[in-house]
């Protein structure tokens, strides 16, 4: 089916305003890989540094015959996610040498768990993280003894961070390699409201640590539909993984036999075949158009509207609000999983899954079929599914049904018309807001503001007893500048309390929020922000502000703003400590929330 005009339109808009970038983007990746796989050009005692640690490896790397395939790991043992990734380098090598190549770690590759600092000192390095990462991998294929890479990755920066190096090293043929979510625990509903009830006090942290640990109790994913696993089904839509790939459990015969697939397929794709595929080919302006539906149709985290226009900057392109905001209109709501529902992604996945949402976007042309994948087959090769049988590994096609329409329905019977993020304009700047979450009578919010610099300020005086009416509270100097842009996610509990309570409450920050938010409305990345001057340091308290989902606005309806100036705030105490100091440098080169908090690029 031919994809429907409004696709079209905002793909035309990014090709037209990206064609300046993206051209000198493209003649710099032609020079790149003109220059044919880089290790012929190195000299023997470079190329012996190279290989001293290869072990069985060393004498076909010698020859230079055979495709080699860098890894880059972003394995530890924090993140529950990225654990099974321990032993990934020995299975993709095995699995290379079969395929008659060779594979080696480039580099290992900081990887913070957000789910750890959340609330504390910590989080005000997770954003810039993203550019941590970009660097680290430059730093990795550096050496340029690669002819395709595999890039080990799953949570909320680390994805984004890899594809901002992969686009950098656009000549490069690569894959992105998931581990999966862990098996299903307590229900993230039960999580949410034991958490509720200690943010009032109803019961103590014995409680809620048994709570978190059921939750959260293996390797893998976390099993909500959060940043990771939006970073995950993008990295599908954008046909970067192996179909199907995604959501398979860790320590599976399938997953593994996935892993070794992708060995394969990478050894297959590089400048010594027929099938040579640069990233850079992969993710161009449909590529990246197919990720913002997909971002819409699942519902997915507020944080890929940071990490989007970044990792498209990588690429020569050009991604604005209005593009996020306009196939937000186009595109309906498909799946409800937690924080938008009660089913989490191992229910998804078995409910139908990423497979059939594609197999529906496609049919109803929301979607790009004719993209370039790593599997070099277009789109309509992320409709099958892949199964391990006496013959191998294969890709099957499965009947295009939802096994559970509480969880995934078609296009014809979305949750909700559109994907649920707004874009908000007004005399406060810009900023977004998700509302596939929140219940329709809460997206108009009209309420006297108070004004918070931290979000510890906002918890000490919910637990004084200061909210006993309706409110937006307002937190500023939590922009990229100012903090480094920490998730506000520990916000979550103590505003829904007041919402139960029957207060009308919203949150409107230039910080940002977790991909767990969901029922409170919240304005998030507003820009400019606080530290740049922007209007949100003129607000006071007792100041009316109107948020409006339904019209995309933000305004302050109390009259003399334009002729405040704004309020500064001594922000000393963010530059040291925990490593603070470390990232001066970002904070004084971000740029603003709305391209992308970018620094790299």
């Amino acid at each position: 089916m031919a994809v429907r005009s409004d696709i079209a339109a905002v793909t035309d808009r990014i090709i037209d305003r990206s064609r300046a970038r993206r051209t000198a983007y493209l003649d710099q990746v032609a020079r790149a890989a003109d220059q044919g796989p880089a290790r012929a050009h190195l000299s023997c005692s470079n190329q012996a540094h190279a290989y001293a640690g290869a072990g069985p490896d060393q004498e076909t790397l010698a020859e230079g015959r055979a495709p080699n395939i860098g890894i880059l790991t972003a394995y530890n043992d924090m993140l529950s996610a990225h654990a099974p990734y321990k032993d990934y380098p020995d299975r993709i090598k095995a699995a290379a040498r079969k395929a008659g190549a060779t594979a080696q770690v480039a580099g290992g590759i900081p990887a913070m768990c957000d789910g750890v600092t959340q609330g504390f000192t910590g989080m005000e390095l997770s954003l810039f993280s993203r550019d941590v990462i970009a660097l680290a991998s430059g730093v990795a294929l550096s050496h340029n003894c690669y002819d395709a890479a595999l890039y080990l990755g799953i949570c909320d920066k680390i994805v984004p961070g890899l594809v901002i190096a992969a686009a950098t090293f656009g000549h490069i043929p690569g894959l992105f390699v998931p581990a999966g979510p862990m098996t299903s625990g307590i229900s993230n509903d039960e999580k949410a409201e034991v958490r509720k009830k200690f943010a009032a006090g109803e019961v103590d942290r014995r409680a809620l640590m048994a709570s978190e640990m059921k939750a959260y109790h293996g390797p893998g994913t976390c099993t909500f539909y959060g940043t990771a696993n939006t970073n995950q089904m993008l990295m599908e839509f954008m046909g970067l993984h192996l179909p199907g790939a995604s959501f398979v459990n860790p320590g599976t015969p399938l997953r593994d036999a996935l892993t070794e697939e992708a060995a394969r397929r990478a050894a297959a794709i590089t400048g010594l075949g027929n099938a040579f595929t640069p990233i850079a080919h992969v993710l161009d302006e449909k590529t990246f158009v197919n990720g913002l539906v997909g971002l819409m149709a699942t519902g997915g985290s507020t944080n890929l509207v940071l990490h989007l226009p970044a990792m498209a900057r990588a690429a020569g392109i050009e991604i604005t609000l209005e593009d996020f905001a306009d196939i937000s209109r186009a595109v309906p709501l498909m799946a409800r999983v937690y924080p938008n529902g009660l089913a989490d992604v191992n229910h998804f996945h078995a409910a139908g899954g990423l497979g059939y949402m594609i197999g529906e976007l496609l049919d109803a042309g929301l979607l790009h079929p004719d993209t370039t994948t790593v599997v070099g087959t277009g789109l309509d090769a992320y409709t099958r599914e892949p199964k391990l049988n006496a013959d191998g590994l294969n890709w099957t096609e499965e009947p295009r049904e939802s096994l559970n329409d509480k969880i995934l329905r078609p296009v014809s019977d979305p949750f909700q018309a559109t994907g649920g993020l707004v874009q908000l304009e007004g005399d406060l700047g810009q900023a977004v807001i998700k509302v596939s979450a929140v219940r329709e009578d809460r997206h108009v919010i009209e309420a006297p503001v108070r004004v918070f610099h931290t979000q510890e300020a906002v918890k000490d005086a919910f637990k004084a007893g200061a909210f006993t009416s309706d409110v937006i509270v307002v937190v500023r100097f939590q922009g990229p500048k100012a903090n480094g842009m920490p998730e506000l996610h520990a916000l979550t509990p103590t505003l829904s309390v007041l919402q139960d309570r029957g207060l009308k409450v919203a949150l409107v920050t230039d910080g940002r929020m977790s991909g767990a938010s969901g029922k409170v409305p919240a304005a998030i990345h507003v820009s400019p922000e606080a530290a740049d001057g922007g209007p949100i340091a003129k607000l006071r308290d007792g100041d009316v502000v109107r948020l409006d989902a339904t019209t995309g606005r933000l305004e302050v309806l109390t009259e003399g703003l334009e002729s405040r100036a704004p309020v500064s705030a001594d922000l000393s105490a963010n530059a040291t400590g925990l490593g603070r100091e470390l990232f001066e440098v970002f904070r004084r080169n971000a740029g603003s929330a709305a391209s992308g908090a970018a620094t790299v690029v």
